[in-house]
C-alpha cells in the first residue's frame, strides 16, 4: 500500500525571532525535535519517528523556547541525539517517500545537516532518498480559514477533534494535527497535489 510521510521540526528561537526571521547575530534554527508519521493512502497513521536532537552551537536552551514548546533542558541533556544521528533516522524513516510539511521545513533540515556535515559529521543516507515537498499552499488553498493557522492548530480551526493527547509545538502532536487535516480536506473531495502518493 503506498504511503507518504508527514514531518514536522521545533527548533531554537527566541522572543522576536520568527518577526526577524532568526537575522539577530548567533541566531540559527537548529533542530531540537523532530516528529514524522507515515501515512497510508486511506490516511491511517502506519508508524511514526520523534527524536529529540542536541543542539551544537546554542546547547541551553533559550527560556522562550521551554515555554513555547514545553522541552526541557533536562530532557535534551539526557535523550537527545547527535544531529547527524538524529536526521540519520530521520532519512531512514522517510526513505523513498513524499516528505510532506506544513511550510518550509525541509530548508531547515537542510541548514541542519549543512551544518553537521561541515563539522565534519556523517549523515547516511542523503536527501536523495525522499522527495520533499511544502503543502501549505495546497491547505490553505482548499482551506482558506487555515491561512493563518500554525500546524498544531489546524485541527482546530478546522472544527474537528482534538487527534492525539498533547499540545501544539511538540512535533509528533503537530504531525497529528497535519495528517487530522489532511485526511478531513481530502474527505470533502479535496485531492492531494500530484506526487504526493
Amino acid at each position: 500500500m503506498p504511503t507518504f510521510v508527514v514531518f514536522d521540526l521545533e527548533f531554537t528561537t527566541w522572543r522576536g525571532a520568527l518577526e526577524n526571521d532568526w537575522a539577530a547575530p548567533g541566531q540559527l534554527r537548529e533542530i531540537v525535535q523532530i516528529g514524522a508519521l507515515r501515512i497510508s493512502e486511506d490516511h491511517t497513521v502506519v508508524d511514526a519517528y520523534e527524536a529529540l536532537v542536541r543542539p551544537v552551537v546554542h546547547p541551553e536552551l533559550s527560556p522562550y523556547f521551554t515555554d513555547l514548546t514545553g522541552i526541557r533542558q533536562e530532557e535534551v541533556d539526557r535523550d537527545g541525539l547527535p544531529p547527524a544521528e538524529a536526521f540519520g533516522g530521520f532519512l531512514t524513516f522517510c526513505h523513498g517517500q513524499t516528505v510532506l510539511s506544513y511550510g518550509n521545513d525541509m530548508v531547515v533540515l537542510g541548514e541542519n545537516t549543512g551544518w553537521a556535515r561541515a563539522r565534519g559529521e556523517e549523515i547516511t543516507p542523503g536527501f536523495l532518498g525522499a522527495a520533499f515537498l511544502n503543502l501549505r499552499p495546497w491547505v490553505n488553498t482548499v482551506a482558506p480559514v487555515t491561512e493563518s493557522a500554525n500546524v498544531g492548530r489546524l485541527w482546530k480551526v478546522l472544527g474537528l477533534p482534538k487527534p492525539v493527547a498533547g499540545e501544539e509545538h511538540s512535533a509528533l502532536f503537530d504531525c497529528y494535527s497535519f495528517a487530522a487535516a489532511i485526511r478531513h480536506l481530502c474527505s470533502t473531495g479535496a485531492t492531494l497535489p500530484e506526487g504526493c502518493l
